[in-house]
């Protein structure tokens, strides 16, 4: 046995010896191929080591804020606005009761006849059966009924919320649990701003015929090309639920008479609202969205000159434009290579 260890342990050396030389000696394209190899191989593992490293720093970071922040904003209610459309209503809420934190579900109804009753003990058995489990009882689940149609309805102030945090969503849009439990967080870190998943931009333009000047409304192609977004709309978005009763009992009534007249921008009154209180600019995180239903008043024809109309309208009735521009945008490291 000793015999053959110190024989390994000659055929060893040797061989270091050897490797040592055949990397060093120059001229051979084979040894080229190791050392870039082995460089690429170090430097990959470089960058794994501080990607770990910032896994768990971003982790522990946000335990540090949800940890830190007050009882009132360790959870939030998920508001949903529908229109007969209970398929997608159904999983929409079995979605969002199945995601961590949410401590109540509201389905703001403005539909002349009251949900029917299998409809009620369907969505009520959903929610029971698809709740995040970690949790000790299913969200609370509310129908929010209303005697007339009206989009301002949607804003209508919620009596006995248990927590700050309102998020505001259509019953066609699926954001994943991780992604709005991201978006979550950065809204603890700003309460008072209007954090969310679909950002919009506006500028001012000057009519070359008439010399008449005015703010034209750009759409996701728009903030894409410009870079920057002014506003991030109430169709999947976080805020205070303070800013319900600010819209509901102190923005100007006009305001209101028109979303309830035209039928639309309900999300830009709300986003002129949240903007002209905080004077400063919302917070768009990135993130995914599935949208599940057909297409809506966006696709249609004439939407955005629609939407135009609305902005101008609506700045209106301020003494000063609260929109403010910015390229800030949150981003989920967890998920990212690079950011």
């Amino acid at each position: 046995m000793t015999m053959m260890q110190s024989r390994r342990g000659l055929y060893t050396t040797k061989f270091s010896r050897r490797l040592r030389q055949f990397l060093v000696q120059p001229d051979s394209s084979a040894r080229r191929r190791i050392r870039l190899f082995s460089c690429t191989l170090l430097l990959f593992i470089i960058l794994l080591s501080v990607y770990r490293i910032g896994l768990k720093r971003t982790k522990t970071d946000l335990d540090l804020l949800s940890s830190s922040s007050s009882s009132s904003r360790n959870g939030y209610t998920v508001v949903i606005n529908t229109w007969k459309r209970y398929h997608l209503l159904k999983r929409t809420v079995a979605h969002y009761a199945s995601c961590r934190r949410v401590d109540a579900i509201h389905v703001v109804w403005s539909e002349k006849e009251f949900p029917s009753d299998s409809l009620t003990a369907d969505i009520i058995k959903l929610v029971n059966s698809n709740y995040f489990q970690a949790s000790q009882k299913p969200p609370k689940f509310v129908f929010d009924i209303n005697m007339k149609d009206n989009l301002n309805n949607r804003f209508k102030p919620i009596k006995n919320l248990t927590n700050d945090a309102i998020f505001s969503i259509d019953d066609d849009i699926i954001i994943p649990c991780h992604t709005l439990e991201f978006g979550f967080r950065v809204w603890q870190s700003a309460p008072d701003a209007m954090v969310g998943f679909v950002p919009r931009t506006h500028w001012l333009i000057k009519d070359q015929k008439n010399g008449v000047e005015y703010y034209n409304y750009g759409g996701w192609w728009s903030v894409w090309w410009s870079g920057t977004y002014s506003m991030v709309l109430s169709k999947a978005a976080f805020f205070h639920k303070k800013y319900l009763d600010l819209y509901t009992n102190k923005m100007h009534f006009s305001i209101r008479e028109y979303v309830s007249r035209e039928r639309n921008c309900e999300d830009i009154a709300m986003s002129l609202l949240v903007s002209n209180a905080t004077g400063a600019s919302p917070i768009w995180v990135k993130g995914k969205i599935h949208e599940i239903g057909s297409s809506g008043i966006s696709s249609l024809n004439g939407h955005n000159k629609r939407r135009i109309k609305c902005l101008n309208r609506f700045l209106s009735f301020y003494d000063t434009i609260p929109l403010i521009s910015t390229n800030f945008k949150a981003v989920d490291s967890l998920g990212e290579w690079f950011w």
